[in-house]
C-alpha cells in the first residue's frame, strides 16, 4: 500500500478527509446520532443503544474523539461524551460548499 502524500494538500483538505474517514463507519454514525438525541451519556449507555461489545464501542469512540468529532469529560469512573459543535460546523460548511458549487455547474 502506498503512502498518502498529505503534504500535497491543504490543511483544510487533510482535516476534512480525516473527519470523513472517522465518520465512514455505520457504528460511528449511530454513535453520533445517539449523542445528538441525548444531552449527555456515558460509554455504557452507548453500548446498550447500538448493541455492540463494549471494547468495540470504545474503539469507535476513540476514533471519533481522535478526529475531534466528539469530546468527553471524566465524571467519576465514567466518561460523558458529546459532539463537538465546532467540528461539525466545519463539516457543514464543506458539504454546503459542495452543493453550492454543484448547483452552479452547467454540465452533465
Amino acid at each position: 500500500m502506498g503512502v498518502t502524500k498529505t503534504q500535497h494538500f491543504t490543511d483544510e483538505q487533510n482535516e476534512i478527509a480525516t473527519l470523513l474517514k472517522a465518520l465512514a463507519h455505520p457504528a460511528r454514525i449511530a454513535i453520533i446520532e445517539y449523542l445528538l438525541s441525548v444531552d449527555t451519556c456515558i460509554c455504557n449507555d452507548i453500548v446498550a443503544e447500538i448493541s455492540l461489545a463494549q471494547p468495540t464501542v470504545s474503539q469507535h469512540l476513540k476514533e471519533l474523539k481522535n478526529a475531534g468529532i466528539i469530546q468527553g469529560e471524566i465524571e467519576g469512573k465514567s466518561i460523558c461524551y458529546c459532539v463537538n459543535p465546532e467540528t461539525l460546523k466545519k463539516l457543514e460548511h464543506f458539504i454546503a460548499q459542495i452543493f453550492l458549487k454543484m448547483n452552479q455547474q452547467k454540465c452533465c
